[in-house]
């Protein structure tokens, strides 16, 4: 295939890229915003029936700035990444009293868009030429021009952003830009690149060179710190488990969690500090073990039977067990939810 790179790429894509993506039927501003914010860091796979449950909810922005923060976070409750959704809300608010932006620029004043993220808005909202460059366009460009400098530098990012204008066609811009993002996500894969059926294979770098598992170059990563910690299961004689809302910034920010202490020894202190009184003993239920971007979460999970008459004092919130499992009416970050789950609703010394 020869040809400018966008020609060949564009060709491609009529053939083999992705047509029917839920946001792309109907393509609206506010169906690509979500999709794009969904997207970030997150494989289309896992975002669809994320993106089709949020839509049934909340079908345009009045809908989605009227909510409350809580009924957001819960229909965001296992796709991570939760400050994606308090800026999403936060910026649905704003877009209910100002309109809705047509610029990159307009799209890059709201909280939680970046220059890449209000590009790729721009352009497949209303098909204007914008110039993209989130991960999978920087996998594509940098084997294409074999850049050989670590991909982190802000030198590199630099290069990145020129050859992406370089290669940007200015016209079919909403095809252009899901094409180039399609073939990074399907062709030109992080470990396993398909090169054998890459449109623009003909004069990558990277390929010629035989350099595609080099390419593009990361940093090496230091091994992350382990933190340990401990979660409370505090249940009632009802069936309810006891949550608090995480602080409104910083990790599992604005969820609902299980209590977490710092070590075994300061548990009795945060049990006065939530107002528990326990009934029974301490039992070991297990561990929990969760990688964040910057560290690895270690915890052991503890659960005690809390007081019927201390219950209504307790400074949290109590939920059916049985609910939080199916539906939970909550935000729950992702291994929170999976816990309750493996527990199946099981009660305290029930394996």
């Amino acid at each position: 295939m020869t040809g400018p790179f966008a020609e060949r790429l564009l060709a491609w894509f009529d053939d083999h890229g992705r047509h029917d993506l839920p946001w792309q039927h109907p393509r609206t501003p506010y169906r690509v915003w979500v999709s794009e914010i969904m997207l970030q860091q997150t494989q289309v796979a896992t975002v669809i029936p994320y993106f089709e449950r949020f839509m049934a909810r909340f079908p345009d922005i009045d809908a989605l700035a009227a909510a409350e923060a809580d009924d957001v976070l819960s229909l965001w409750s296992g796709l991570g990444y939760y400050a994606r959704a308090r800026n999403l809300h936060a910026a649905a608010r704003t877009m209910a009293e100002t309109g809705v932006p047509e610029t990159v620029e307009g799209w890059g004043d709201l909280p939680g868009v970046g220059p890449s993220t209000a590009a790729a808005i721009v352009a497949q909202a209303f098909d204007r030429r914008a110039v993209i460059l989130d991960g999978n366009v920087k996998r594509v460009l940098a084997r294409h021009a074999a850049v050989d400098t670590p991909q982190e530098a802000a030198a590199t990012q630099r290069v990145l952003w020129v050859l992406a204008d370089e290669r940007t066609p200015g016209d079919s811009a909403a095809d252009y830009t899901q094409a180039i993002m399609d073939l990074g996500a399907t062709v030109c894969r992080r470990g396993t690149p398909r090169c054998d059926v890459c449109p623009v294979r003909d004069d990558c770098r990277a390929h010629r060179q035989g350099r595609e598992q080099e390419l593009p170059v990361r940093r090496r990563r230091k091994p992350k710190p382990v933190r340990e910690r401990v979660l409370l299961w505090l249940e009632d004689g009802d069936g309810r488990l006891f949550l608090e809302k995480r602080p409104p910034s910083g990790i599992w920010g604005g969820l609902a969690c299980l209590p977490v202490s710092e070590t075994p020894d300061a548990v009795d202190r945060r049990m006065a500090e939530l107002g528990v009184k326990p009934a029974g003993d301490w039992q070991a239920l297990g561990q929990l073990r969760h990688v964040f971007s910057h560290f690895e979460l270690a915890a052991e999970v503890w659960g005690r039977q809390v007081a019927p008459a201390a219950v209504a004092e307790c400074h949290g919130e109590w939920h059916a067990v049985e609910q939080l499992v199916h539906e939970p009416p909550v935000g729950l970050p992702a291994p929170i939810q999976r816990l309750i789950r493996e527990r199946g609703g099981a009660a305290l010394g029930q394996s």
